[in-house]
This record gives C-alpha cells, structure tokens and sequence, in this order.
C-alpha cells in the first residue's frame, strides 16, 4: 500500500475506533432555539422536505460529506453511502480524489459510487493543494472519470499543517480558484473539513465566482484530534502535542453559518458536528439550504448500506418533526421560521455584528 493508501487507512481506522470530535467546544446549535407552536396546522403526511441545489433536486435538504477514497474498504464504504444515497435521493460527496489523481488504479473506489446511485448528485473533492499542483485538464478529467455533478475543493490549513506528510503552500488559492472557474463547465464548490469560515474568507471565496460553500465548522469530527492519534501511533510525541493544543480549534458550526449567510447570498451546505434532523432544522433556519453529515456516518457505512439507511431515515424522520412543530409545510417554509440566539452564539454575532434574522 502506498503512502496515500496507508493514510487512508489510518484515516478510517482512527475515526472508527477513537473519539475524534471536539472535546471543550460544541456545534452551538444549543444556543439556536426554534420556535415552538403548539398550533402548527400542518399535515404530517404531506411535509415537502424538498430542496433545489446547484439546479438539482433532492428529496431531503441532506448531503452526505466527504469522507474517504483510496482503499478497498474505502470502495466498501462509498458504495454503502451511495446506495443509501440513491434510496432517499440525497446528494453526496466523495473522498478527496488526490489518491486518484496519483495513481489511477484507485479509481474504483471512488467511481462505485456512481454506480450505485445513478440519479442523485454527487461531487468529486480534491484538497487545495491539487488546485494549487495540478493542471485544471487533470481536475477536468477527475469530475468526467467519476461522472460526477460537481467538484468541490477543500481548505484544510490545519490539517495539513499537523499531518507529518501535509503540505505547507497556501498562497494562490484564490486566483487558481478563479482561473478554474473560468476553465470548466461544472459547479464548484468549496468546502472547509471542521475549523469554518468566517465572513471575510466567505467574501473572498464569492468574488472568484464559486458556486457553493460548505461551512464545516467546530463541534464533530477534529482532524488535529486524528492527527494527534495517529502522530502518537508513529511515536512523535511532539506533533501528538502540537494536535492537541489545536484539537478544538475553529469556528463553531452554528455561528460559521452566520458568519457566511450574513455577508454571501450563494448556495450553502452547513456541516460540522451535525447529528440529528434538529441540528439539520436549526442550521436550516439560520441560512443554510442543506446540512451535512460524515462521521456519524462512518460505523455504519462499514457494516452495510442499510445501517446507513436506517441512521439517515432517523434524522429525516427528527426533521420532520420539527418543522411540525414549527408550524412548517416544506422546506422553504422553515427556513423563513424565528429563531432565538443565547450563549456564545449570540455574543458572537453581537461582537462581529453580524446581520441575523432572529426574533
């Protein structure tokens, strides 16, 4: 196995077996409170939990986050996802296809994906050191060989800062983000992988002309809490320390939302620590148009497609049934629904002023 290949593995292995979320810090969907109505006037059975992204439509405003690619049990688990995916017509988004983009070979374990769900939107990934390295026919060709809908390239600065083979070259992103615009025909989009985005880089991000943004921020999986466990399992006591320090580092999930939603009007994923349809509801009504979720979904994928179904249709179901109890009939009509902010989220918002639409 390659050194791709092998950290991969690591990858999987340690989010399977170790507690990798955020430890003294949380999503801050605790600090969003909906608005109970105990007089909704809505009917159960004809909820339209709908939503339109990117001009595709999908039967639930879910989206499955990137999670792996490059390994045989990583073919294993994108191939549960994806059937899982195509049952409840949800999107999803692959692995970072650097692995590909290395060594063809690995293909498969990306391209199952396609294959198991025909109909629902899918997007390649790659990391932006690949934008920043390879030559946009290559990225061009990654998204055609996965017959995929998007592509979506993700920041992860911290990540690759702690990771003993990580690259540290950050400069350019921006202007290869505009040129790659101008060079393909599909949607990009670009994601954070758990620290956020903040106003400021979501403006920078809108002016190269992205089409979406992922805001994955503080609360679920830490990639400098994997870091640290897998720099402990090579014995370098003094990355595990660096990791440690930084394991809660970020922007926490609910308040990334507002930091974008307040300064972009583009298409928005909001995922970090999402765990339940409430934490879907809540991210909905403070200005996303779909929620993601990975981690949660990671044990599950390894045992078989219908366990990631069963966990799916339980927070379809929880999303249900709060927009019962906020009085909502589809999606769009809980997105327009008050909300209270208390806590670390509301100081937040008071502090960078941010423009909030709550009661």
């Amino acid at each position: 196995m390659n050194s791709i290949g092998r950290r991969k593995s690591d990858h999987i292995r340690i989010c399977s077996e170790n507690t990798v979320e955020a430890r003294a810090i949380t999503t801050g969907f605790e600090n969003v409170y909906l608005i109970h109505r105990c007089l909704p006037e809505v009917e159960f059975e004809k909820l339209d939990l709908s939503a339109e992204f990117l001009g595709f439509k999908f039967k639930a405003p879910i989206m499955i986050s990137a999670m792996t690619g490059g390994t045989a049990e990583a073919t294993k688990i994108n191939a549960n996802l994806a059937k899982a995916a195509g049952e409840l017509g949800i999107g999803m988004c692959l692995g970072s296809g650097r692995a590909y983009l290395e060594n063809p070979s690995f293909i498969h374990s990306f391209k199952v994906a396609r294959e198991h769900a025909e109909h629902v939107f899918i997007s390649a990934n790659i990391g932006f050191q690949e934008l920043l390295t390879y030559p946009y026919s290559e990225l061009k060709k990654l998204v055609e060989m996965l017959e995929a809908d998007a592509l979506t390239v993700h920041l992860n600065p911290l990540h690759e800062l702690l990771q003993h083979d990580g690259s540290r070259m950050f400069r350019g992103v921006l202007n290869r983000l505009r040129e790659l615009k101008l060079n393909v025909e599909y949607p990009l989009i670009v994601k954070e992988v758990g620290s956020g985005i903040c106003r400021e880089d979501a403006e920078l991000l809108a002016s190269t002309g992205v089409d979406a943004i992922e805001a994955s921020g503080v609360g679920g999986t830490s990639w400098a809490g994997v870091e640290y466990y897998r720099s402990m399992e090579m014995g370098d006591e003094e990355k595990a320390e660096l990791s440690k320090t930084f394991w809660d580092w970020g922007i926490p999930t609910a308040i990334s939302i507002l930091e974008v939603r307040s300064t972009v009007n583009i298409p928005l994923v909001a995922s970090g620590g999402v765990r339940s349809g409430l934490d879907v509801a809540k991210a909905l009504v403070l200005g996303a148009d779909l929620a993601g979720l990975a981690l949660p979904l990671l044990k599950p994928a390894i045992e078989s497609w219908e366990s990631v179904l069963k966990f799916l249709r339980r927070v379809r179901e929880e999303l249900k049934l709060a927009m019962v109890l906020t009085g909502s009939e589809s999606i769009e009509d809980l997105k327009r629904k008050p909300y209270i902010l208390t806590g670390l989220v509301r100081d937040w918002a008071t502090s960078r002023r941010l423009k909030v639409r709550c009661e």
